[in-house]
């Protein structure tokens, strides 16, 4: 694995061969192509690439250049290779030696949801390598990291060398990107952030694939939220990432599926840090909330499925369910806490995790049927709870807090009756965090629809 992202460039370069000498264009000759409607050549794109490793093309270029892609976008083609280029412009992980498939699972981030921490396991006790590396694409208000932080003496931090060391003993790892691991994609993606165009079709597939392929998975299953919980709101663009992934995914040799899933009420019972790792505990022995259980069967499935360890989708549901029942997951978890120095006494006794001081219900203002649920009031709510400055990087997160006993699109709830259970240790942060919890919901005297978790599956 070279050690200088900037080495890579003759790995790249030697991958095409050409009659003719490149010369290099200026970078608003490439803005203005795409800008009309142009579609880039391989070497534009490389050359694209290494122009922002080297830090030679000005932010207010590659800004304009980002804009251009957004409202131009680009062919499955080019977003492939701009995914290769990017990968290839730090670190790719060799895990060759390991003979097991390996699949990894991306989601675009939803309030409560703790499948990847169910997921990971699961699939490792099954017979399947995860290299799971979280980027800041994956969560939405609270990380999966901040989660597993409750567990005393966590680390989410590793080399690549001892990440390759844990795949192969444990079979699985939940970690922090490393910062090797696709930089171009790293730098582009605080530029997006910074000019709105994080909902770029091809800048996010290019960003998903690049990272994840370069972890070294050889397939990939993707859950594809939308809804007021996610940053995706509208269910057409959701499936229109899912399809661009997919696609772009199998025009780079790799197996892909996605799953496009609702996302306008939390996933499960609780949302906090400690509180969903214990729902996560839940699910690991067959337990819990009916919808994270569905969700987290569906993308099992997919997962054994993609990695030929199920063939039929009969077998598929028999091994997810057989690896949750017999307490084989359950066990991987474990596995995976301690070789990451986690406290895995915590998993057999989950009384042990932090409690709030104070417990009180947020009731309902009048009697009715829940309508709608705001997931992402809700997690706002949750994050003014947990700390005092939520915007500061490296801010103290208060474990102990969060909501539980959410009730859902569809519950019916007579006045004053719980709409969810509020643990918190501070009456100041409390009173910030109501204004939040209050308005997350909407109830009406006629009971609704209930909203279809998983609305399509793209393969």
């Amino acid at each position: 694995m070279p050690k200088d992202p900037r080495s890579l460039k003759n790995m790249r370069t030697s991958k095409v061969v050409s009659s003719r000498k490149f010369i290099k264009p200026s970078f608003a000759y490439l803005i203005e192509k795409k800008r009309d409607g142009g579609e880039f050549s391989q070497e534009e794109l490389r050359y694209i690439v290494d122009s922002i490793i080297d830090e030679e093309i000005p932010d207010f270029q590659l800004s304009a250049l980002a804009m251009s892609i957004y409202f131009s976008g680009m062919s499955a083609q080019e977003t492939a290779i701009l995914a290769e280029e990017m990968m290839y412009s730090g670190e790719v992980v060799d895990l060759s030696r390991l003979t097991k498939p390996k699949i990894d699972k991306y989601s675009t981030g939803g309030v409560g949801d703790k499948t990847s921490l169910v997921l990971a396991p699961l699939a490792a006790a099954a017979g399947v390598i995860i290299p799971m590396m979280n980027g800041v694409d994956e969560e939405f208000v609270i990380s999966n990291l901040q989660k597993l932080d409750s567990i005393p003496g966590y680390n989410p931090t590793m080399d690549l060398d001892v990440f390759v060391k844990q795949l192969g003993k444990v079979g699985c790892a939940i970690a922090e990107q490393e910062g090797s691991i696709a930089p171009v994609d790293n730098m582009l993606y605080a530029l997006r952030q910074e000019t709105a165009t994080i909902p770029s079709l091809p800048l996010i597939t290019g960003s998903v694939l690049s990272r994840k392929l370069a972890q070294g998975s050889e397939g990939l299953v993707i859950d594809v939220k939308w809804g007021n919980g996610s940053f995706i709101k509208d269910v057409e663009q959701a499936r229109q990432l899912a399809r661009s992934i997919t696609r772009v995914g199998r025009s780079m040799k790799r197996r892909c599926v996605a799953l496009v899933t609702d996302m306008n009420q939390p996933l499960g019972d609780t949302v906090g840090t400690a509180l969903e790792i214990q729902e996560a505990i839940q699910l690991l022995k067959g337990e819990g909330p009916e919808d994270l259980q569905e969700l987290v069967l569906k993308l099992g499935m997919e997962i054994v499925r993609l990695a030929g360890v199920a063939g039929s989708t009969l077998s598929a549901k028999q091994t997810v369910q057989k690896h949750l029942k017999d307490g084989t997951a359950l066990e991987k978890f474990k596995e995976m806490i301690s070789a990451q120095g986690g406290d895995a006494s915590y998993i057999d006794d989950p009384e042990q995790f932090p409690k709030a001081k104070y417990v009180r219900k947020l009731p309902a203002p009048k009697r009715g049927y829940v309508h709608t649920i705001n997931a992402g009031m809700i997690a706002r709510g949750v994050q003014l709870l947990a700390t005092k400055d939520a915007s500061k990087k490296g801010a103290t997160w208060d474990h102990a807090v969060g909501v539980s006993e959410i009730k859902k699109v569809g519950a019916q709830v007579k006045q004053g009756e719980p709409l969810m259970m509020i643990h918190y240790n501070d009456e100041a942060r409390l009173e910030s965090a109501l204004e939040y919890l209050k308005q997350a919901y909407r109830l009406a005297p006629k009971r609704p629809a209930p909203p279809e978790l998983i609305v399509e599956r793209v393969a």
